[in-house]
C-alpha cells in the first residue's frame, strides 16, 4: 500500500528540469573545452603539430556539443537541488567522454574504453593507468594528463563557478553534489577562487622545488620544471599520475620522496583550514578534529604495515622502511597513489598484513572538502566522538547529562545528525569497496588482490598490485570507472540521477 502511494508521489520531470540540467551541462562543457587550449599552445610551443591536431579535434567537438546544449536548452531560470546534483554527476562523465578523445588520438590506448578509463582516473584524481608505453606518449598528451587530474582535485564544477558563473543563486547546488559542503568564503564562488588561489600558489612553490631537485640530478631545466609541475599537479591533487612509466621510483632521490610527501600531506588537509593557516590561524592544526584523526590513523596504519614488513624482515634499514613502506602508506592515506616500488613487489615481496595496513589507509583517506576521496576524517572522527559518548551513557548515571563536543574550525556540538551522516557515508563506502571485490575476485583475482585494487579505485587513490592492466576484461573496466566516479562524488549527486531516470520511466 506504501509502495503503491509512493509510485503515485513520483513526479515525471518536466520538460524545464531537462532544459536548466543540459544548460548549465553544457556551460560546464564549453569550459572544458577552453581548457584544452593550454595543451594545444603547450604543444605548439615544443612543436607536437600531431598532438596538438588531437587536442584540436577534442577541442572542437567538445565546444560544439557544449554551444549545442547551451542554445538548445537556453534558460535564465537557476538550478533548484535535483538540478544541481544531476549537472555534477552528468558533468563528470561528459568531462570523462570528451577528456578522453585526444589521449585516444594519441595511439597510446588500446580501445576508447582505456581512454576513459584513463580520462576519469585522472578526473577523479585516482591514478590508476592503462596506458600504453608511457615513457614515449608526447609531453603535450602527458601534460593533459596531469591536467585533468588538477582539474578534478578541485572540482569540475569548481572550473565554471570560479571563471563562468556569476553569482548564479544554484551555484551552491553544484558545489555541494561535487562533495563538498563546507563555504571557506560567505559566498560559494569566492569560495571557489580561493581554492583556485591556494592551488596556483602552491602549484607555483611546488613546481620549483621539485625543479630544483630535478636539476640536481642531472635532468634539463626544461624536463626538471616539466616534471615538477606534473609531479605537483598530481601530488597536490592526490592523484598519482606521473611523467613516466616508474613512477616516483623513476627519480630514485630521497629528497623528492620528501618534498612529494609534504606535498600529498597539503593536499589531504581541508581547504578551509588552508584558509586558516594562510590568515595566520595556524593552532588550528593541533586543534582540529581531522588533522589529529589523520595524525592517528596513519599512526595506527603505518603500525600495521610496518609490523607487516619486518615479520619477513624485507627492508632491514630504518630508512630503507620508510622509503619503500612508509611512502606507500602516506601515499594510499593521502589518496595520492605515487609508488616507489614496482605494483607486482605488493604481490612477490609484501606480506598480506602490510597490504592491509595500506588497504586500511587507502579506505580511511584524509580531510573532506580536499582533493581527497574515501571515508575521510572528519567522518572518523565524529564516529568516534559518538562511540565514547555512548560508553559514557552507560558508565554515568542515568540523570547525567552527556554533551559532547569536536572542535572543526570551530567548536561544534555532536548531534544524532551528524553521526547518521557520517554511518551512511561510512556504510555506503564499505558496500563500494566490497561489491568492486566481488567483482575482482568473479574474474579470477585473489580475494586480497581484488579488495586492494577495488579499495583503490573507490576510494580515488591509485595504487596497484597489478590488477589493473590494459589486458583485464572490460566488465572490470567499467566497475573500476563507476567505482572512481561514485567515490569522488560521494554518492548523493549519484543517487539523485538514478532516481530522476527512475521517475522519467515511472513517473506520473
Amino acid at each position: 500500500m506504501f509502495g503503491a502511494n509512493l509510485k503515485k508521489m513520483i513526479l515525471r520531470p518536466r520538460l524545464e528540469d531537462i532544459k536548466v540540467i543540459g544548460y548549465y551541462l553544457g556551460k560546464i562543457i564549453i569550459a572544458l573545452g577552453l581548457i584544452m587550449a593550454v595543451p594545444i599552445l603547450f604543444g605548439l610551443t615544443q612543436a607536437e603539430i600531431s598532438p596538438v591536431l588531437d587536442f584540436f579535434i577534442g577541442m572542437e567537438i567538445t565546444l560544439i556539443i557544449g554551444l549545442i546544449l547551451t542554445k538548445a536548452c537556453a534558460t535564465e531560470k537557476d538550478l533548484n537541488w535535483m538540478q544541481g546534483m544531476i549537472v555534477v554527476s552528468l558533468s563528470w562523465l561528459v568531462a570523462t567522454a570528451l577528456g578522453a578523445i585526444p589521449l585516444y588520438l594519441s595511439g597510446h590506448w588500446n580501445s576508447y574504453l582505456d581512454a576513459c578509463f584513463d580520462a576519469m582516473s585522472g578526473f577523479a584524481t585516482t591514478g590508476l593507468a592503462l596506458v600504453q608505453d608511457l615513457d614515449h606518449l608526447s609531453l603535450t598528451h602527458n601534460l593533459w594528463r596531469h591536467l585533468i587530474m588538477f582539474i578534478g582535485g578541485q572540482g569540475i564544477v569548481i572550473v565554471a563557478l570560479s571563471f563562468f558563473v556569476k553569482g548564479a543563486s544554484g551555484a551552491f547546488k553544484m558545489y555541494v553534489g561535487e562533495a563538498r559542503d563546507e563555504r571557506i568564503l560567505p559566498n560559494v564562488i569566492h569560495t571557489s577562487r580561493f581554492i583556485w588561489l591556494v592551488s596556483i600558489v602552491y602549484l607555483i612553490l611546488g613546481t620549483v622545488a621539485l625543479g630544483i631537485i630535478g636539476i640536481s640530478l642531472g635532468m634539463k631545466p626544461f624536463n626538471a620544471l616539466f616534471h615538477g609541475a606534473c609531479i605537483f599537479m598530481a601530488a597536490f591533487d592526490t592523484g598519482g599520475f606521473a611523467p613516466q612509466s616508474q613512477n616516483i621510483l623513476y627519480y630514485h632521490s630521497l629528497a623528492f620522496e620528501i618534498v612529494t610527501i609534504v606535498i600529498m600531506i597539503l593536499g589531504s588537509l581541508n581547504f578551509k583550514l588552508h584558509y586558516c593557516l594562510w590568515t595566520g590561524k595556524r593552532r588550528e592544526i593541533f586543534k582540529n578534529i581531522e588533522t589529529r584523526t589523520l595524525f592517528i590513523t596513519i599512526l595506527i596504519t603505518f603500525f600495521i604495515t610496518a609490523l607487516g614488513l619486518t615479520q619477513i624482515n624485507i627492508y632491514p634499514r630504518a630508512i630503507t622502511l620508510f622509503r619503500k613502506g612508509f611512502y606507500q602508506l602516506i601515499s594510499g592515506h593521502s589518496g595520492t597513489g605515487f609508488q616507489t616500488i614496482y605494483a607486482i613487489q605488493f604481490n612477490n615481496e609484501w606480506s598480506h598484513l602490510a597490504m592491509v595496513g595500506v588497504i586500511c589507509a587507502m579506505a580511511l583517506g584524509g580531510a573532506v572538502c580536499s582533493t581527497t576521496g574515501a571515508i575521510k576524517m572528519l567522518r572518523i572522527g565524529i564516529i568516534f566522538k559518538a562511540l565514547i559518548e555512548d560508553v559514557k551513557k552507560i558508565i554515568l548515571p542515568e540523570r547525567a547529562v552527556i554533551i559532547q563536543k569536536f572542535h572543526h574550525i570551530k567548536g561544534i556540538f555532536l548531534e544524532d545528525k551528524q553521526v547518521r551522516s557520517a554511518l551512511l557515508i561510512t556504510l555506503a563506502y564499505l558496500i563500494l569497496y566490497g561489491l568492486g571485490s566481488c567483482v575482482g575476485m568473479f574474474f579470477g583475482y585473489p580475494f586480497l588482490n581484488a579488495l586492494f585494487e577495488s579499495t583503490s579505485a573507490a576510494a580515488n587513490v591509485g595504487l596497484s598490485c597489478g590488477v589493473t592492466a590494459a589486458s583485464m576484461p572490460a566488465a572490470l573496466k567499467y566497475t573500476y570507472i563507476i567505482q572512481m566516479w561514485a567515490g569522488r562524488l560521494e554518492f548523493m549527486s549519484i543517487f539523485t540521477l538514478i532516481g530522476f531516470f527512475i521517475a522519467a520511466i515511472k513517473g506520473k
